[in-house]
């Protein structure tokens, strides 16, 4: 994975691992050793760092599996775009989907509005994919890292004539932040620079969602 460009995207090169027998054998393994861990014996912390680094693992494997593509996207669920139901992995018996693990796991059982910059759905728009995985040593405050470092970039939150354009994310998840605009402001707010920050308490509102679901390649 590359440092983050100009507009904050950290780039990974799929098509270096689709390549390379190798580091995907790598891949492949250190999944199913993510498969055989016993979740149960896991600290909170310990688990919202397995969960989030199975997911990414994962989510990287199914797109080097179907590469080249442009977008997530193109890889189906049935009729349904992307390959989130999809179930990709056994844990403790049980069958899991990228879903599962993000939205009924990580969501539901550990609650926070960080999760939200630890999972990464290999598209520019999403926050970044980190360089190494998650630890439960530093789990808080890399994650506040990467909060910070995706609400500052224009995928976060971008000022503009008319007010604030956001990440569709704070759409998609509004409940998670309060149910309401004030919610996501009150988040952004707490992360922001100086500039977003001042625009922020000036009164700006969101005026604006965007997404950009291209690979983050």
């Amino acid at each position: 994975i590359n440092a983050p460009d100009e507009i904050g995207v950290a780039r990974f090169n799929y098509g270096a691992l689709h390549a390379n027998p190798d580091d995907r054998a790598a891949l492949d393994t250190y999944i199913e050793t993510l498969e055989d861990t016993n979740v149960a014996s896991l600290s909170d912390n310990e688990a919202i760092a397995f969960w989030a680094n199975l997911y990414n693992a994962v989510t990287i494997k199914v797109v080097v599996d179907n590469y080249p593509v442009k977008s997530i996207r193109e890889i189906k669920s049935g009729w349904r775009a992307g390959p989130w139901r999809r179930d990709l992995v056994t844990v403790g018996g049980k069958k899991l989907s990228l879903d599962d693990i993000e939205h009924d796991i990580l969501r539901k059982q550990y609650p926070s509005l960080l999760i939200h910059y630890m999972v990464n759905c290999a598209s520019i728009g999403c926050p970044n994919l980190g360089a190494s995985a998650w630890s439960a040593d530093t789990l808080d405050a890399d994650r506040e890292a990467a909060a910070r470092i995706f609400i500052n970039s224009p995928r976060g939150a971008r000022i503009t004539d008319k007010g604030l354009k956001v990440s569709s994310i704070y759409k998609w998840f509004k409940e998670d932040f309060g149910g309401n605009e004030a919610g996501v402001l009150k988040h952004l707010r707490e992360y922001a620079d100086e500039d977003l920050a001042a625009a922020i308490d000036g009164g700006a509102k969101i005026t604006d969602y965007g997404y950009i679901w291209k690979l983050n390649e």
